[in-house]
């Protein structure tokens, strides 16, 4: 069904690449005008500071020049004087000896400070200063007259300079001085872009000497705004710094001035400098950018409209393959006969996405296959369900009959003798006994689904503890009729286990063992083995009991399944113990398995637990005891509440290794008991169906029913 808010795959491809694509350029655009603004900018501070050094140098030309030749010509030039003096053959005289550049020249008498002669007319180009140096050149700089004063305004020659030099007569006698006055820089206008800048001259005391606006030429920089940046310029250029500064002159127009110093050419002034600076505004040192602006924004242009035709070429390339698949999906459901994906796209990954989808479309029928088989094993399982409810049904109503028949019995004075009744109470005790074994599995299975079961593992002797449930179990074995093969490791066995979860498990793996064995033995063995590095012990419980067919036997552990219904009515049970015990052991970081060659082939049954550290273990502070086994010969029943014990006495090995093991036996009981030796194993007959095998230490001997070193 189309919602009007979905758009083609075409469209929002279409729009995406140019949502993409246009921005990037813009941004592209914008990062390319700033650094080459920065560019031209940096380059333009340096021919400006380059051109400020070309201005100060000429100017330095310049004075020397004039020194030169104003020296030359009041050296050469004597005038009369006892004949009057003639003022035309004297400018001539002068005006032939002097550069054409030089714009006025003037004769003053020293003795009477009148003009004698002038190029310029009447007014005198500079106040005379006295006394004239007798071998040197007196230089002062003039400014023009300022707005409203009368005399001749130059726009164009800004910075001009008076030398002074004395001219000798007939005796010697310094009588004259010559004057003139020249031009030193002559501003020119510069076309667009260039930056060889306007030139501004600043004394070191601040008076602008030149300036591209007249009117500044003669004040001094505390007259004008932005004196502090003028200021920080003398001060870096008097250090000797030739650089450049963004400034203003005027008002809302920034301005790049690169500036340098030289020695002032002034004689009062010889220990000062002058600061020249090439001045231009950012706009002329940017004329460039535009040029680079026009380019880029052209590109920009040609960019987009190529964005433009590739995303609409593109858009059919990519989005038809889409278009057939989408067509293939949605008609899928429609398709009588099976008909192939679409294939053999000019793009790869839509080859790899058809093969997908052709591979999901097979997934899906075997899944549909997959659902039947699950619902049949649910109808399966549901009568599993059932199988499990009547079992456990059974199992806690036979226990409950027992108990209230006994009771009711004892209770309603029907028994012979307190002795009978005794008996009635003690098949009622184990009964309930039973039933609280059978209550417990089904508490523990329901926190094992609910997640809530928990083990407290702590450093416990695995050994030792193997002992105490054989202690516990052997009276069950033997009344069987069992053999009841013993092969432990003659060292304590360290391991961290919860020791009555532990307990737990061996008791039932065990009590498995007895219940499903009518004839032959169960041995009990550990071993020792490395893997990948880490050291684990096996306990192998292995029976000749009725064993299980190998296709069965994935069965075994999980909960509330048994093998079938006839092996549960016959030897009773849950089938919850050994889906208990293997998450129990599983919790404390081991494994539990099943093998089985298969009916009436007996069965092994495997726990493996990591080892630790045996420091870890609490050092005994007493014999340990392996406890009390029961044995009754035939079918007599066992009624005393003692049994002949077999019991290890521990020495001092810190690793509790056994120094002896005495056998007890009633021989009025089992007259016909006999010891068979063996190297590590002895073999304690006590009737022909009742047998123990012990594991002895290495070197250990049996005699006289007792194990020694």
């Amino acid at each position: 069904m189309n919602n009007p808010r979905q758009s083609s795959f075409r469209r929002i491809l279409v729009t995406r690449i140019l949502l993409l694509f246009v921005p990037v350029l813009l941004v592209g655009e914008i990062v390319a005008l700033n650094k080459a603004r920065s560019s031209i900018l940096r380059t333009a501070r340096q021919n400006l500071t380059e051109s400020a050094i070309s201005k100060g140098e000429r100017i330095d030309d310049a004075i020397a020049i004039l020194k030169a030749n104003l020296q030359s010509v009041s050296k050469t030039t004597v005038i009369p004087s006892d004949s009057p003096i003639q003022e035309q053959e004297i400018l001539t005289q002068l005006r032939q000896q002097l550069p054409a550049s030089i714009e006025c020249i003037q004769l003053t008498s020293l003795l009477n400070h009148k003009l004698i002669a002038s190029s310029c007319g009447d007014r005198e180009i500079g106040e005379l200063r006295l006394p004239l140096p007798s071998e040197g050149i007196d230089v002062k700089a003039i400014f023009l007259p300022k707005a409203g004063m009368t005399g001749k305004r130059n726009t164009q020659n800004q910075l001009q300079v008076v030398l002074s030099a004395p001219v000798f007569n007939s005796r010697r006698n310094s009588v004259y001085s010559l004057s003139i006055q020249s031009a030193l820089y002559q501003q020119t206008r510069n076309p667009p872009g260039s930056l060889t800048g306007a030139m501004v001259v600043i004394a070191e005391d601040g008076t602008i000497l030149a300036h591209p606006f007249t009117d500044w030429v003669g004040t001094n920089i505390n007259q004008h705004p932005h004196a502090s940046q003028i200021k920080s310029i003398i001060k870096n250029a008097i250090t000797g710094k030739n650089d450049s500064i963004n400034l203003s002159f005027t008002q809302d127009k920034e301005l790049v001035a690169g500036y340098t110093a030289i020695a002032s050419p002034l004689t009062q002034q010889q220990q000062q400098k002058w600061i020249v600076l090439a001045v231009t505004s950012v706009e002329n040192a940017l004329f460039g950018l535009e040029e680079i602006k026009l380019i880029l924004i052209v590109l920009t242009v040609g960019l987009i409209g190529a964005s433009l035709l590739a995303s609409l070429y593109l858009a059919p390339y990519l989005a038809r393959p889409v278009e057939e698949l989408r067509d293939y999906a949605l008609n899928i459901h429609s398709h009588h006969a099976a008909q192939p994906v679409p294939h053999n796209f000019q793009i790869r990954e839509f080859n790899q996405l058809a093969q997908a989808l052709d591979q999901m479309v097979e997934r899906l029928k075997a899944g549909s296959e997959e659902l039947e088989i699950a619902w049949k094993e649910a109808k399966s399982a549901n009568q599993i369900k059932s199988q499990f409810l009547a079992t456990t049904s059974h199992e806690l109503r036979n226990p409950l009959n027992i108990i209230i028949n006994c009771i009711r019995l004892v209770e309603e004075g029907l028994c012979d003798d307190r002795e009978e009744e005794m008996e009635f109470l003690k098949r009622a005790d184990e009964t309930t006994i039973h039933l609280l074994g059978i209550i417990n599995d089904l508490l523990d299975i329901s926190k094992i689904e609910a997640g809530k079961l928990s083990v407290v593992s702590t450093p416990i002797d695995l050994r030792q503890l193997l002992l105490e449930v054989i202690n516990l179990q052997s009276v069950n074995v033997q009344q069987k009729g069992l053999q009841l093969k013993c092969e432990l490791a003659p060292q304590a066995i360290p391991i961290k286990a919860d020791a009555g979860k532990l307990k737990q498990v061996l008791i039932n793996v065990i009590g498995n063992a007895t219940k499903f064995t009518d004839t032959g033995s169960i041995t009990i063995a550990t071993e020792i083995q490395s893997s990948n590095g880490k050291s684990q012990v096996v306990v192998a419980v292995k029976d000749t009991g009725i064993g299980i067919d190998p296709t069965q036997q994935h069965k075994l552990f999980r909960p509330f399944v048994m093998v079938n219904g006839t092996t549960t009515r016959q030897f009773e049970g849950t089938g919850l113990g050994l889906a208990i015990s293997r998450n129990l052991i599983e919790l404390m970081g081991g494994s539990i398995t099943l093998e089985s060659a298969g009916l009436h082939q007996g069965t092994t049954l495997k726990i493996t637990l990591p080892l630790i550290d045996i420091s870890l273990l609490a050092v005994p502070n007493k014999e340990a005891n392996v406890g009390d086994v029961g044995f009754s010969s035939g079918n007599e029943p066992v009624k005393a509440s003692r049994y002949p014990s077999l019991q290890e006495s521990v020495g001092s090995s810190s690793l509790g290794i056994a120094k002896s093991v005495k056998i007890e036996v009633d021989k009025e009981k089992f007259p016909k008991s006999q010891l068979l030796f063996g190297n590590e194993t002895c073999e304690i007959r006590l009737s022909p169906l009742q047998t123990i095998l012990v594991s002895l230490p290495k070197g250990g001997v049996c005699a006289n029913g007792t194990f020694k070193r």
